[in-house]
């Protein structure tokens, strides 16, 4: 397997400029991405980010200089952790590749995508997270998978066809990220309700096999109260992708076995 490059030229302490963050993010969103169906829309609108800044004050050259130092010193730390993400991201998910790729009839497919999903939080940086399956024979959304504060009382518990933003996405074969899911009207409350949770923002994603859809994955609560991005899609992508894959595998495996 090739792995596209990361490594900056330079040593440790050297400043990263954001330009290469930037290069090397789509680097790992175009090496992960070709094997991904292209029918998604991009129907996520992303809210505008107002860049203004108030002028700093250059009348005090020390002064000036002291903040530009703490400015730039806190703009490399927060590009060298975006840097570590990354590296973590592409060997996270290129060893789940490899295990999908590898999957015999033996393979607890549950524990693959239990895997997976935690693997996906952990690069997204997202506090809770599920993968919930399709019921073929009542069309609803059963959650197989969860990880965070409640996977035990989660886990098995049934959506109604349709209803919740998990529903909307499974009927509409369309990601989304939503930003304010309380303003949003397909919120869904009664899960939030009946289990004491918070749900603020999420990331949502179909699992797709050709035309079926297997049901979808889901990330919510970025940490630091931060919101999901463009990449954070992205790379949901890849990781249902992964997921659909593994679970069309194990089912193939099932009919030669039936």
């Amino acid at each position: 397997m090739i792995h596209p490059p990361l490594s900056p030229r330079g040593g440790p302490g050297r400043k990263t400029h954001p330009k290469f963050v930037h290069e090397t993010r789509q680097c790992v969103i175009s090496w992960m991405l070709p094997a991904l169906s292209t029918d998604f829309p991009d129907t996520t609108t992303y809210a505008k980010i107002d860049l203004t800044e108030e002028p700093m004050d250059t009348r005090d050259p020390i002064r000036f200089l002291q903040l530009e130092a703490n400015r730039l010193r806190e703009e490399n730390r927060e590009l060298r952790e975006e840097l570590t993400i990354l590296r973590s991201s592409i060997r996270i998910l290129s060893a789940l590749q490899d295990l999908i790729h590898q999957l015999t009839p033996e393979t607890n497919v549950i524990s693959l995508l239990d895997d997976l999903l935690a693997s996906a939080l952990e690069v997204l940086g997202a506090s809770d997270g599920s993968l919930l399956l399709t019921d073929e024979e009542t069309s609803e959304l059963v959650f197989a998978v969860v990880h965070g504060e409640v996977r035990e009382s989660l886990t098995g518990y049934r959506l109604p066809p349709g209803k919740g933003i998990a529903g909307w996405v499974a009927t509409n074969r369309t990601p989304q990220i939503v930003r304010d899911v309380r303003n949003d009207p397909r919120f869904y409350p009664r899960v939030d309700e009946t289990l004491g949770f918070q749900t603020r923002t999420l990331a949502c994603v179909p699992l797709l096999d050709g035309d079926r859809v297997l049901g979808v994955i889901e990330a919510i609560n970025k940490l630091s109260d931060r919101e999901f991005s463009p990449e954070d899609h992205d790379l949901l992508m890849i990781v249902a992708q992964l997921a659909a894959v593994a679970i069309a595998r194990a089912e193939a495996f099932a009919e030669q076995a039936s």
